[in-house]
């Protein structure tokens, strides 16, 4: 009987002793204390720390891709400085620094909604958003430009070796630069909104509760430079493909016009391409559905849409990275090496550096 008494009397001082901890903690065991507002709100507060882990998981790994990307490009560049995959080169290595700064620069913003340093009524919210823009229209248009650059240099070669320089080529980025920064800025003076999202963590384009043909107008802009961007990419890496392939195939003018460098190029300008259809389309789709219907309805394509554009800064410097020549012959190499002499004319030779062809010719 008296080690039941002590059971009891410990069980009490260990109540008593729980019942400290948590009022020291800021909880209160009133009647209100186990109220369904803060049960709900001490069982969020764990996930929502734990979340905080995947964008720094995804923005760490984004810096780390377009840092190996970057150093392979600057490498590549010195090596192509005075030839046609130079002009390339150098959209390549601005499209890697855009994405980079785009994953720094917006994760650490959304970072700051994670961890409660910002609101939907903060200036964080309308930096977010203009940020995610404008680091959104960047890598499309310049995928566009480059996959406009290598067309008018597979199927124009001399006036492309005429028009197109290093210095015309860096005015044409710092121009799309401006372009996509001037869209961005937009809801600044009043032309468009930014607002809070469903999921309170992040912010984006958005629509008052009433309507606004300046907003519409300016989530349709959005969309439709997103769109066109792909469309015209889509267009030229297809004519270049084609004519690539023609070309092999005709046995025509093969050491000018289907050079190894030209079918790395398109090959990553194909991989770029895909990659920014995949990961973008149901953004652009969000955007331009809700303009015409609630958005509450599509609010899962939203955090699917971001989610998969943020991945498409990732896979861009991987494309580059994994579909560079050594890397194609190595997979020539395991796919081609015990078949038959019916491939002999794509054998290895088509994917050697061009630098045999450019000796030969002086």
């Amino acid at each position: 009987m008296e080690e039941m008494k002590g059971l009891v009397g410990q069980d009490a001082n260990m109540t008593t002793l729980h019942q400290g901890q948590m009022k020291a903690t800021g909880v209160d065991m009133d009647n209100s204390s186990l109220s369904p507002a803060n049960i709900s709100s001490l069982i969020v507060s764990v996930p929502l720390i734990k979340s905080m882990a995947v964008p720094i998981f995804s923005m760490t790994l984004g810096a780390l891709s377009n840092i190996i990307a970057l150093f392979i490009l600057v490498k590549s560049y010195t090596r192509f400085r005075r030839r046609s995959k130079a002009t390339f080169l150098l959209f390549a290595s601005s499209l890697v620094v855009t994405d980079f700064a785009g994953h720094i620069i917006p994760g650490a913003l959304v970072l700051m909604f994670y961890s409660g340093k910002a609101g939907s009524t903060s200036p964080t919210c309308q930096l977010l958003g203009g940020s995610l823009v404008f680091f959104g229209l960047c890598p499309l248009f310049l995928g566009c430009i480059m996959a406009v650059e290598r067309c008018v240099g597979i199927t124009r070669p001399l006036f492309h070796s005429a028009v197109v320089t290093s210095t015309r080529a860096k005015l044409v980025v710092g121009s799309l630069w401006v372009m996509a920064g001037i869209v961005a800025t937009l809801p600044f003076l009043g032309a468009g909104r930014y607002g809070i999202q469903q999921s309170g963590t992040w912010c984006f384009i958005s629509r008052g509760p009433r309507l606004n043909w300046m907003e519409d107008g300016f989530a349709l802009l959005f969309s439709f430079l997103g769109v066109i961007s792909l469309l015209i990419s889509l267009i030229c890496n297809t004519i270049s493909g084609t004519w690539l392939l023609l070309a092999r195939i005709k046995k025509r003018n093969c050491n000018r016009r289907a050079k190894s460098h030209d079918i790395e190029m398109v090959v990553q300008l194909v991989g770029i391409m895909l990659a920014s259809c995949v990961c973008w389309s149901p953004l652009l789709m969000y955007v331009s559905i809700t303009r015409f219907h609630n958005s509450d309805e599509y609010a899962w394509l939203s955090l699917l849409g971001v989610r998969l554009a943020t991945w498409n800064q990732i896979l861009d410097p991987w494309v580059y990275i994994l579909l560079r020549r050594a890397v194609l012959r190595k997979i020539y190499q395991a796919v081609f090496q015990n078949m038959d002499g019916k491939h002999d004319r794509w054998n290895i030779s088509s994917f050697q550096s061009s630098e045999r062809s450019m000796v030969k010719r002086t």
